[in-house]
């Protein structure tokens, strides 16, 4: 699935407020919920989850879905988006900036998170977590085409993530998390 930018300046705004990346996570890992399940998950009042909800809604990220009697599970929309100001002015670029700042405040504090948690794991799950800082000396075309092959390693078994009926026994959500950033000169 191949990535496309999102450009649109209240869609980027949607996605700049912390909380909306909580519950879009919470999706992802645990399939369609409605905003109480999402409250009682997260700490937040149903009201605003709702609220936050119909926010992602607008703007593509999330959808109701069919549930039992008159509740109305949300579920993430499958599509990969990216996050950056390339070719982007003014108003859009800086919700841009926003959208990627809460993104990765949220993710770091993820990662923090569950780094603490770690020894609480069962033994055969704690060589999965940690993480790894390398360095490289490549040109830019090395570069593009080294995260293309990690790319590539990183959407293996991406069918199991929005479809649970693909994901054998014992399996759980192992969050990835890939950055690359390029030295100034």
């Amino acid at each position: 699935m191949t990535s496309s930018p999102i450009t649109d300046p209240k869609a980027l705004r949607a996605l700049s407020h912390p909380f909306r990346w909580k519950l879009l996570q919470l999706l992802i890992e645990e399939g369609p919920r409605t905003a109480t399940q999402c409250s009682e998950a997260l700490g937040e009042s149903v009201a605003s989850c709702s609220y936050h909800l119909n926010m992602l809604a607008k703007y593509g990220f999330v959808e109701e879905v069919e549930g039992p009697g008159r509740q109305k599970p949300w579920k993430i929309v499958p599509k990969r988006q990216s996050i950056s100001s390339d070719g982007l002015e003014g108003e859009a670029a800086m919700a841009a900036e926003a959208a990627a700042m809460a993104y990765l405040d949220q993710e770091f504090e993820r990662i923090r998170d569950r780094l603490r948690l770690r020894e609480h794991l069962p033994e055969e799950w704690r060589p999965a977590v940690g993480t790894e800082g390398t360095v490289k000396f490549l040109t830019a075309e090395e570069a593009v085409e080294y995260l293309a092959e990690l790319q590539a390693l990183l959407d293996k078994y991406d069918e199991r993530r929005l479809d649970a009926t693909l994901r054998p026994d014992g399996a759980r959500a192992v969050r990835f998390f890939l950055s690359s950033t390029v030295a100034p000169e």
